[in-house]
């Protein structure tokens, strides 16, 4: 009798199983695959064995058979961002669904970290990519990835032309919805925090925003701050946060919570003192009180419409698409 092995001694191998069983490799490998081929008896007998041995399949041999990994990746600026960790959440559950896995990588921001992570999703053979990029205009290192047929979807900082696969919130609904909400609480003083300027996210939220209150309330003081993080956020809203100041816009949650501890360093309360307004995905909003009026765009929606649109690209239908999710107004007490 073959002496059963220690999990500390070796791997559980085919070839051990089929050794124990007196079966061959081939018929313990389709019995493991439920193959209508091998008898129920012998299904359940290597099954038995697979389970009480712990059997994991060699995942490299598999990928080396194959050429497939069952691996997504997904390149992020921070894990920090919640809006982040719903599109994350949401992409992984839906992975699970469908026996892939997923390896998350942050860039902080900085287009050599994005890179050494692009290199390392190409050497692990990924069979998609989820990007969130750094740069919107330097993209040589993903078209590496689709040299190697493995398909990239762009989302929430997407590039601008019309080449690539984008998955992103209704960005310019967003911003009209906030600008009306504005307009609506009769607003005529209002200071707005905005992204990078260079990114097409801030870009289509700026401008739109901008269109909006000049159009239906022409007389209304737009002043247009821009920032890239909630520190910058924090400094301007210092310097620029005036006694007639009535409302203030957030383009994110990130600049939100620096534009939230510069009031409270101020003492400026909302509100009382000034109205305050963001684009969300709606859970800082609701750390606070009165809860912030937020326009919310969620994570968890982009997270599973970019995973349906990866998996009809690995289903062969690489058509380029851009694809939006909604947006809806949640009130708060914060206007």
């Amino acid at each position: 009798m073959i002496p059963i092995k220690s999990r500390l001694m070796t791997q559980i191998t085919l070839k051990y199983l089929s050794e124990i069983l007196g079966l061959s490799i081939s018929t313990v490998s389709r019995a493991l695959k439920n193959h209508p081929d091998i008898s129920l008896k012998t299904k359940i007998k290597v099954n038995e064995l697979a389970s009480t041995l712990e059997y994991e399949p060699n995942a490299n041999a598999i990928h080396l058979r194959t050429q497939k990994n069952n691996l997504f990746g997904i390149i992020i600026p921070e894990l920090s961002n919640y809006f982040y960790h719903s599109f994350i959440a949401a992409v992984e559950l839906e992975s699970k669904k469908n026996d892939f896995s997923v390896m998350i990588f942050q860039s902080n921001n900085n287009e050599d970290t994005e890179r050494d992570n692009i290199k390392i999703c190409r050497q692990n053979r990924v069979s998609g990519l989820f990007a969130c990029s750094t740069s919107t205009t330097n993209l040589a290192w993903y078209q590496k990835l689709k040299e190697h047929d493995i398909p990239v979807v762009f989302f929430d900082k997407v590039p601008e032309d019309a080449k690539h696969h984008k998955i992103c919130v209704a960005d310019s609904e967003a911003s009209e919805i906030a600008a009306m909400r504005l307009i609506g609480a009769e607003k005529k003083n209002i200071l707005a925090f905005f992204g990078n300027p260079d990114m097409l996210l801030t870009k289509i939220r700026w401008q739109k925003f901008e269109e909006v209150i000049k159009e239906k309330n022409p007389a209304a003081q737009l002043r247009c701050v821009f920032a890239n993080n909630a520190d910058e956020a924090e400094h301007i809203c210092n310097q620029s946060l005036r006694k007639e100041t009535d409302a203030v816009f957030c383009m994110s949650d990130e600049l939100l919570t620096g534009v939230i501890k510069s009031m409270q360093r101020q003492r400026i309360s909302y509100p009382a003192d000034v109205g305050l307004l963001a684009i969300s995905n709606g859970f800082i909003p609701k750390l606070f009180y009165p809860e912030i009026t937020y326009v919310e765009t969620s994570g968890t929606e982009l997270g599973v419409l970019a995973f349906k649109h990866m998996m009809e690209c690995l289903a062969g239908n690489n058509s380029i698409k851009s694809l939006l999710t909604s947006a809806r107004l949640v009130e708060g007490g914060s206007i």
